[in-house]
């Protein structure tokens, strides 16, 4: 197949990484791919196989890109056409109605639609997101979505049917990532196994509960002495610093910014939490898992349900509860036969494979 996958640019979101390794492995199975950027650039290119086609449109913004994202479907007449996140299949689905292609087009959400359209305060994105349930249904393919969950959110919050979602995991994992043999973690935290260090990856954002995780860590240090490093930037930053100079757990957590080498942090640690408010389906999580590394999630919606299958796998607890939240974490770090197999086994769920063939059957049923 010829396909054309369409995303905004490739900056440093979760989605675009993806988006980077599912045209890749696709290529990978043979498909002729060339990913399609609305603007352009991105740290993300880097990452872009050889035998992948990289078009960049450069438009002047995602909102403008109508009119060339028409212009490059007329000429390279893909016969399938997926985009990524909700004002990006906005784009993508005016441009193939003026066009008479819809049938090509296939859309994808990342996130809990619910709660995801409230995070932008942009008037455009906001627009965006009002208007893709109505464009949805002007598709026949399905939406396909990260997760069961993400699918079920859209059906019960939209105007969006049963029928018209469907769901394919993210490429989150090489296929070979069993063999993987982790360096040196780079926090000296994680050196020094004297006192358990648990490891919180993501942005310094509303979204990922590190305000919960800090009070459960307050808890959980009235009962096992712990420490928390939390990798990642955002505008939470001063929030957080502040918060834990009122706890009183200066000496307890770390906030080291980006690390380049997540996994081999991940690996080191004594448990890895994901305290997340919303998702659609944690990467991080997934990433952590194939560590072998415990880990422990909160019941947000949507993914870890799925990812940890109820809690069978891992550790799962209830989302926006600190209290809930320490006790979990005090459990976990006192199990001393934890099983990584079955976790091991699931994290196959989500290479770049696996990802790729669910996506292809998707592509190759669609009503094209």
């Amino acid at each position: 197949m010829k396909i054309s996958i369409v995303v905004h640019n490739l900056n440093g979101g979760g989605a675009e990484k993806m988006m980077v390794r599912l045209a890749n492995a696709l290529a990978e199975l043979g498909e002729e791919v060339s990913l399609v950027l609305l603007t352009e650039g991105g740290i993300n290119k880097t990452y872009v196989s050889s035998n992948v086609k990289l078009i960049e449109l450069k438009s002047s913004r995602t909102a403008a890109a109508v009119p060339n994202l028409r212009k490059y479907l007329k000429v390279n007449q893909p016969d399938k056409v997926l985009a990524a996140l909700t004002h990006v299949n906005v784009i993508a689905i005016l441009a193939c109605l003026s066009l008479g292609i819809q049938k090509k087009l296939f859309v994808s959400e990342r996130n809990a639609f619910s709660l995801d359209k409230h995070a932008s305060n942009e008037t455009l994105i906001k627009i965006a997101y009002f208007v893709a349930p109505w464009l949805y249904r002007l598709i026949p393919n399905p939406v396909i979505a990260v997760s069961k969950g993400v699918a079920q959110d859209l059906v019960d919050t939209t105007i969006v049917n049963q029928a018209s979602v469907t769901n394919a995991p993210n490429p989150v994992l090489d296929d070979d990532f069993l063999g993987k043999q982790y360096s040196a973690p780079t926090h000296p935290w994680l050196l020094d196994k004297s006192i358990p260090t648990l490891v919180a990856t993501g942005r310094l954002a509303p979204q990922k509960g590190f305000d919960n995780l800090l009070t459960a860590l307050k808890q959980v240090n009235e009962h096992i002495d712990c420490r928390l490093i939390i990798f990642g930037e955002g505008e939470l930053r001063s929030e957080f610093e502040e918060q834990v100079k009122q706890l009183a757990l200066s000496e307890k957590v770390s906030l080291p910014g980006y690390v380049t080498e997540p996994l081999n942090e991940m690996a080191a640690a004594d448990l890895f939490v994901l305290s997340s408010r919303f998702e659609g389906s944690p990467n991080v999580l997934v990433e952590a898992m194939s560590t072998g590394v415990k880990v422990l999630a909160t019941d947000c919606p949507h993914g870890p349900y799925e990812i940890l299958k109820a809690g069978a796998i891992g550790f799962i607890t209830e989302v926006e509860s600190a209290e809930a939240l320490s006790s979990s974490i005090i459990k976990a770090l006192s199990v001393t036969d934890y099983d990584k197999s079955a976790q091991l086994q699931q994290a196959k769920t989500y290479t770049s494979r696996s990802s790729a063939l669910a996506y292809r059957e998707i592509l190759l049923s669609g009503k094209s």
